[in-house]
């Protein structure tokens, strides 16, 4: 059955652990891929709690078959880790998240939902333009002379 509607995970959610596995797992695809490696690697139950608690951890189904990572930021709200289980893609979760992140940035006043996807995974940027974000620049993670980021935006109001 498809989770319909997103809810908020708490930082003491005994569903933390589950969501580090989902982003864990819906990342690993990029290993040996992108460069340099994804920071999910570096992400922690503790980190994962931190974000619920400082900015907004959203997830679809129980146990979290699909999550995201909100946090406002000036002028906008930036969507992080946007994973789905492998077996439940294709059936508009994502879309659902996104939608959700839009929601909360109009709730918040905020004008743009801001993100950052791998310059390698094209997938991700024809998806999120599908989604009605638009390249707004580039940027290089500290000792890279090229660009190993972009960022896409959709503009709410």
């Amino acid at each position: 059955m498809t989770p319909v509607a997103p809810y908020r995970i708490a930082p003491d959610s005994p569903q933390i652990g589950a969501i580090l596995a989902l982003i864990r797992d819906s990342f690993a695809f990029m290993d040996g891929r992108i460069d340099p490696p994804s920071s999910m690697h570096r992400l922690t139950e503790q980190a994962v709690a931190a974000q619920a608690a400082a900015g907004e951890v959203w997830a679809l189904g129980a146990p979290p078959v699909a999550v995201v990572f909100l946090t406002v930021k000036p002028g906008r709200l930036y969507l992080g880790k946007l994973a789905v289980d492998a077996s439940m893609r294709g059936q508009g979760l994502a879309r659902r998240l996104v939608a959700q992140a839009e929601t909360r940035a109009r709730i918040l006043g905020l004008p743009v939902v801001e993100l950052e996807t791998r310059v390698e995974l094209v997938e991700n940027h024809a998806t999120f333009a599908r989604l009605g974000f638009a390249k707004t620049g580039e940027t290089a993670h500290p000792g890279y002379d090229r660009p190993t980021s972009i960022t896409m935006q959709k503009r709410l109001f």
